[in-house]
């Protein structure tokens, strides 16, 4: 992490405003911190970096690579099923996507801060929660009960748009009726789509995606885009599309006109997630993001700190060559065991494992996202405007930025917090995947910032800044994978999910899109292949 005592001007230039009125700017020192999750450790990977010999030797049975949620469900289940000589090599950041920061006793999120309520389809996420005491009785039930300490209170959701909040994300005010039909009928149609299966019985729809049906007439989703399909069943709405389009860019980190269809209707049609004791749909959150579940995950297990540098069968297993970094410098060891769990990203794995039989990375690799998370330690909430009060999930009307949520959003129905933080989530989907990184690699703090910013800046203008005590920004250049136009036909992806041996694959990666029921399940499953 690199920290600088800074002076800049926030948002010069975004607003057009004059620099020289100095009613509607404030110049600030700030301390600015900014963290890049992965890449120094990538760039060992990429450059083929020297690195010193061993200097120990680690054995275990079962070895599981990366810390993100595959992993974590990977040596959870291992766990539960009395696996008890088992080690959890961290990676370049523990609980990778799923990470949190702290300001003081203030937690924020750096990456995913929701999980939706499951539904029964995804199984292993109930075991999880079951077990952690987050879901406290009928986890296999159609609604089970939940930790109401958890469970994402009102009000969830707001949209700034014209100047004005309104309540949810989906414009409705000012909307002119013929839009507003439009809406209802989209909301209709993914209804129908929802309950929709084939001749088998497997729902067109599921989470875990590997549920889904792979009937050639729903496969054909998968051959266009989202804005496509919505173009050629005459959805025109530019509320609508905005929208369609905002839900994109929040779960996939691209646009719709860059999405397959089939991801575009999966991300409505897939949940069907119902609580006894809160409305269908609802979500599960910490002021950390996704953090206390994966540590919550982990507990018990046995970690070690380091990143995989290669990995290779021997007759007796496997061989991982590990790196850590010591104030600076790299101290090497090896780790021996009879199978190993991959659960880091497939970009990594792919330079880690050479070849890895039946997929090229050059055909197969799915391309990711970068992802910009700037978190503000505010020392006083700033003044709303009047209808929508502060909400947990906060968007503004506009792009690239995707809004911010409110890390102590729980707390403020028992007394609002003299402080808090304002988690910020930018996309970059306004650039190419490779022209955000370059971007992400080359921008000074400043630069970042001032992107990172723009939706609170259209919120709240240049006062703002008197709120704001010092800014986190964490860049995941590589944050997710993107479900493109024929993601779901990707054989090399098809090759890992079936693989079987002494080399298990666990990550998001394999079904081709990022979320957390996603890398659980194969977390799940590598557990239990490693178990034979």
């Amino acid at each position: 992490m690199s920290f600088s005592r800074r002076s800049f001007l926030l948002w010069a230039g975004a607003t057009g405003l004059s620099v020289g009125s100095a009613a509607y700017w404030r110049w600030h020192e700030l301390n600015t911190g900014v963290t890049y999750p992965g890449r120094t450790e990538g760039h060992f990977l990429r450059d083929h970096q020297p690195l010193p010999a061993p200097s120990k030797i680690l054995q275990t049975d079962v070895v599981i690579l990366g810390s993100g949620i595959a992993g974590l469900t990977a040596a959870w289940k291992m766990k539960k099923l009395g696996q008890r000589d088992c080690l959890l090599i961290d990676g370049p950041q523990p609980w990778g996507n799923a990470a949190a920061g702290q300001f003081g006793e203030l937690a924020y999120p750096t990456g995913a801060h929701y999980l939706p309520v499951p539904g029964k389809e995804a199984f292993h996420v109930r075991e999880i929660l079951s077990d952690l005491g987050i879901i406290l009785r009928n986890p296999d039930s159609e609604r089970p009960y939940y930790d109401e300490r958890y469970l994402l209170h009102a009000p969830e959701e707001r949209l700034l748009r014209a100047g004005k909040w309104q309540e949810g994300l989906l414009p409705q005010e000012d909307v002119p009726a013929a839009e507003l039909l439009e809406h209802q009928r989209f909301f209709r149609e993914m209804d129908v789509w929802r309950g929709r299966r084939d001749v088998h019985g497997k729902r067109v729809f599921a989470i875990p995606s590997v549920l889904s049906s792979d009937a050639p007439e729903w496969r054909q989703l998968d051959q266009l885009s989202f804005l496509t399909w919505l173009e050629q069943n005459n959805y025109h709405s530019p509320t609508l599309h905005w929208y369609l389009n905002y839900c994109c860019r929040d779960d996939y980190g691209r646009r719709y006109d860059q999405i397959s269809a089939w991801a575009g209707l999966h991300y409505f049609c897939s949940r069907l997630g119902k609580a006894e004791n809160a409305e269908s749909g609802a979500w599960l959150t910490w002021p950390g993001g996704l953090q206390p579940l994966a540590q919550a995950m982990a507990a018990g297990s046995q970690r070690h700190s380091g990143t995989a540098v290669s990995l290779k069968k021997t007759p007796q297993g496997v061989e991982a060559l590990c790196f850590e970094l010591v104030n600076g410098q790299p101290q090497t060891f090896l780790v021996r065991a009879r199978k190993a769990i991959c659960a880091m990203p497939l970009h990594v794995a792919a330079r880690v494992i050479e070849p890895i039989p039946g997929f090229d990375p050059a055909q197969h690799l799915p391309s990711s996202a970068p992802w910009l998370v700037a978190n503000f330690l505010l020392r006083q909430f700033p003044q709303e405007l009047p209808l929508a009060p502060l909400a947990w999930d906060n968007v503004v009307y506009q792009e690239p930025g995707l809004g911010y949520v409110v890390s102590t959003h729980q707390d403020i129905r028992v007394a609002p917090p003299e402080k808090t933080v304002f988690t910020a989530y930018l996309a970059l989907s306004d650039k190419t995947p490779q022209a955000a990184r370059h971007w992400l690699e080359s921008a000074s703090a400043q630069e970042l910032l001032a992107a990172a910013s723009v939706d609170l800046q259209t919120a709240y203008g240049w006062k703002f800044a008197s709120c704001v005590e010092r800014v986190d920004i964490t860049v995941r250049a590589h944050a997710m994978a993107i479900p493109a136009p024929g993601f779901r036909s990707n054989a090399g992806l098809q090759c890992l999910r079936e693989l079987d041996g002494p080399i298990l694959f666990a990550h998001a990666d394999l079904s081709g899109f990022s979320v957390f029921e996603e890398a659980s399940w194969w977390g799940y499953r590598a557990a239990l292949l490693a178990m034979k």
